[in-house]
């Protein structure tokens, strides 16, 4: 079976990209060829078309984006454009979907970013009747910014739309909920995951990430492996890492998608704190590349996942994959999804307490608490954010079984 895989980009670290990529054994080791259409393409999303007009970055787009969510006034100007733009990219779609059996849609249908792309894509599958999954990462309902809109009957059709050869997949129990209650259109939820069956590819070397980032032997690594945004709450990091003491520093491993702004906020606030931060990109798009994310991880005395907002959670779920403790903050869907699967954490509410740095100093002094803590969420990554859970999931969606 021929499945391709369709998104306004697969390229870099964000979640989407990075989810799609992992998938791609699944689908592959099952008998099946996977071939990619976006508005980009990385390396490694291979073979492909890329249609620079599908990103969500495009110019235009960005430019229509604006006008339909200027206002909660209806706009017909703006519906008008966005049927035009759709005619104009509808021929490449209709291409790809005509080499292809199954559909594999990313997000596109879910988070109204390219209104044109959305609109094209449906129409093209209803008239080729190609078989569709829609993956939803997130929805525009969860995101501030989409609140108001000059076309509100194009979000009800197209985000999700309710086809009748479409299956859909989300990444949380919660926004299944929300989506059945919103369209009435009934999910699959489809966490993320690794291989944990096999465990990393390569051996790690922490000691090689922290010579690349001149690290001095007994510090303590505070890893924050995650993009430098906002809704990372990576302010409680920096706090933990003052109350630990001069001893911690935080160490950054991503280099794709960083706020400046926010940056240069978290640079001030770590000089008001004293805290010292390394930023030594390890993850990249190239496998080769050394060091690798596992280095970072293998660096770690502590991996910090203090998000305000999450789909899910990358971080957390490589965390449990490279065996290292996490400090997380109790965010809706760990609280939902994760935390019951059993996942041992040192936790906070939105705050870094004392008892917060307490409780992380006392597992940093005791390796045994540490080791017998990775070792039991190594477990729960196994059972609940494996390979074999997709086989399980994902597989019958795209191959048409109920």
């Amino acid at each position: 079976m021929r499945v391709g895989m369709i998104s306004t980009r697969f390229a870099g670290l964000d979640g989407v990209s990075m989810e799609a990529a992992k998938l791609t054994p699944v689908i592959e080791q099952a008998g099946h060829e996977i071939s990619w259409l976006a508005g980009e393409l990385g390396p490694g999303f291979t073979p492909g078309v890329e249609v620079p007009a599908l990103h969500f970055l495009d110019e235009d787009n960005l430019a229509l984006e604006a006008r339909a969510f200027a206002s909660a006034n209806a706009d017909p100007t703006v519906a008008g454009e966005v049927r035009w733009r759709a005619s104009s990219l509808k021929p490449a779609i209709r291409s790809f979907l005509e080499q292809i059996d199954v559909a594999y849609a990313h997000n596109v249908l879910s988070i109204p970013m390219q209104l044109p792309f959305a609109m094209a894509l449906t129409e093209a599958l209803e008239e080729t009747g190609v078989r569709a999954v829609g993956h939803h990462h997130d929805f525009g309902w969860e995101k501030p910014r989409f609140a108001h809109c000059t076309v509100p009957q194009i979000l009800s059709n197209y985000f999700p739309p309710a086809l009748e050869r479409m299956r859909h997949g989300v990444i949380n129990s919660l926004a299944q909920r929300a989506l059945a209650e919103r369209t009435g259109i009934e999910a699959t939820v489809l966490p993320n995951i690794l291989d944990f069956e096999r465990g990393p590819s390569r051996s790690v070397d922490g000691r090689e990430y922290r010579r690349a980032a001149s690290i001095e032997e007994g510090t303590i690594v505070l890893l924050q492996p995650t993009r430098i945004l906002e809704r990372k709450g990576i302010e409680s990091t920096l706090r933990l890492a003052a109350g630990l003491g001069s001893r911690a520093v935080v160490a950054f491993s991503h280099a794709a998608d960083r706020d400046v702004g926010y940056w240069q906020r978290l640079q001030q606030l770590a000089k008001e704190l004293d805290v010292r931060m390394v930023y030594r990109p390890a993850a990249s798009e190239s496998a080769d590349e050394s060091p690798w994310l596992g280095d970072a991880f293998a660096a770690a005395d502590l991996v910090c996942f203090p998000s305000i907002q999450e789909g899910f959670g990358n971080a957390l779920v490589e965390a449990l994959f490279f065996k290292r403790p996490i400090f997380v903050n109790r965010y809706e869907v760990y609280m939902a999804d994760i935390a019951p699967m059993g996942v041992q954490a040192v936790e906070m509410d939105g705050e870094v307490t004392t008892d917060v740095v307490n409780e992380v100093r006392a597992l940093l002094d005791s390796p045994d608490a540490a080791a017998a803590m990775v070792e039991a969420n190594y477990e729960v990554g196994l059972e609940h954010m494996s390979h074999q859970v997709m086989r399980d999931r994902l597989l019958p969606l795209l191959e048409g079984r109920d």
